[in-house]
């Protein structure tokens, strides 16, 4: 098969590189000429572990290359696939369409034959009959179907998410696209992955409504987890027994300082947005986007806490910054709340992360940053663990806390327990829910 991806930001590029090695021949487009040349030099512009590896060996197989030539890019293609972003559209809380509407339009003046054009961005419920009618105004006589195909990439984990999915959706309106997508799918269905085939609206649902039960199950738990505190009970032990129901399943029962990224703040506010103008409030949904705001703020107190009261004057060192370890993304991350808040407050914050500080210096003013743990934390009155990169599970704790000049540790992700910290020579530790 012949496939077209249009944008090479995080979904589009995992998701090219991952059907080129399937054995379709892709060609990846985009219009930011910086990005493209980057690319064909063999140089991955966001951090997704082993993606490096697989794009150089499917370029160098010939079956993967990179163009800002859309109209070369869709000549031949079987399928095109729209992957462009659809941010937070500002004042009103929906996705912002701008991106997706444009490339439907220039794939249509640009398709000389029957192609089969399919969103993978996240798009709210009838966006997809929106393309179509783009489509059908911008080229009439053109022969063509669309189809809705939401991703469902964990950022850190998305080549193995990808090449080992829970299930694909596809959504379609025609046998004949749908066949299309068989046949690019057609090396997980034959390892027995679920394909799971349904109509455009239920696609684009599946989308919202996992990403939004998702990111509530996260914040139960770490509202359980201020419970906890209060009560005395253990939000690990509370987790792992809840977690072994399997009507609940252990996954995203971890609490700490709130979700983040690109997905789920996004989506959770699409979602509420469109309950809204259907007049179905999706009340459970609004509670968690403001549920998942006062987590962050909990932390700022939690931390100023075991400062004594104020954070004026101390020495902070963060460890992590990114939303989550793995990637090098920063949006929406719980730092972009927590660490302007202590910079404000007074504090001397000294940052470490091992892929964020590229967009964390532009995002985070004030902080200085440093190369690891043990530079963050010398001569600090308090270490915030705020990412759980693997390299922060593992620290010489006692070496650490003879650098510190008042040894205290706020660990946000509970990476470790109270007595190891304490017997390492920590004067003082608190975590979320214990």
């Amino acid at each position: 098969m012949r496939i077209a991806m249009i944008g090479t930001g995080y979904v589009g590029l995992v998701s090219g590189v991952c059907f080129s090695d399937f054995g379709h021949e892709v060609v990846c487009v985009d219009k930011d000429a910086r990005k493209i040349a980057m690319l064909n030099r063999g140089e991955v512009p966001i951090y997704e572990p082993g993606l490096d590896s697989l794009m150089a060996r499917n370029v160098e197989a010939g079956r993967l290359s990179f163009t800002l030539d859309l109209d070369a890019a869709i000549a031949g293609a079987d399928a095109v696939f729209i992957a462009v972003g659809t941010p937070t559209r500002r004042g009103d809380g929906h996705a912002d369409l701008t991106y997706v509407m444009a490339a439907a339009a220039e794939i249509a003046r640009a398709a000389k034959e029957y192609v089969v054009v399919v969103t993978k961005s996240t798009v709210p419920i009838g966006t997809n009959r929106k393309v179509k009618d783009i489509m059908a105004a911008a080229n009439p006589g053109l022969d063509f179907d669309v189809a809705s195909n939401p991703e469902f990439l964990r950022e850190g984990a998305a080549i193995d998410d990808f090449m080992h999915p829970d299930r694909v959706v596809v959504g379609v309106e025609s046998e004949r696209a749908a066949a299309v997508m068989r046949d690019i799918y057609r090396p997980l269905s034959l390892r027995d992955f679920p394909i799971v085939t349904t109509d455009l609206e239920s696609a684009e649902m599946i989308k919202y409504a996992a990403n939004a039960f998702l990111a509530t199950k996260i914040t139960f738990i770490n509202e359980i987890a201020a419970l906890c505190e209060k009560v005395g009970a253990d939000v690990k032990e509370v987790s792992k027994g809840m977690g072994l129901d399997g009507r609940i399943g252990n996954k995203f029962l971890h609490a700490g300082p709130g979700y983040g990224g690109s997905c789920f703040p996004k989506d959770t506010k699409a979602l509420a947005r469109i309950g809204q103008e259907h007049a179905v409030p999706m009340q459970i949904t609004e509670a968690v986007i403001k549920v998942n705001e006062e987590i962050k703020r909990r932390m700022i107190d939690k931390i100023t806490d075991v400062c004594g009261g104020s954070v004026n004057g101390k020495t902070i060192a963060v460890l992590g910054v990114t939303f989550k370890p793995n990637t090098d993304d920063m949006r929406d991350a719980p730092s972009l709340t927590i660490v302007p808040a202590l910079v404000g407050g007074g504090a001397r914050v000294r940052a470490t992360d091992p892929q964020g500080r590229h967009e964390g210096e532009a995002l985070l003013p004030g902080v200085e940053w440093v190369t690891d743990a043990y530079a963050a934390a010398a001569d600090a009155d308090l270490v915030v663990l705020l990412t759980e990169w693997n390299e922060f599970r593992a620290l010489d704790l006692e070496r650490m806390a003879k650098s510190m000049r008042s040894a205290s540790m706020a660990d946000l992700r509970n990476i470790y327990s109270a007595k190891a910290v304490t017997e390492a020579g920590f004067a003082a530790y608190v975590s979320v829910g214990r």
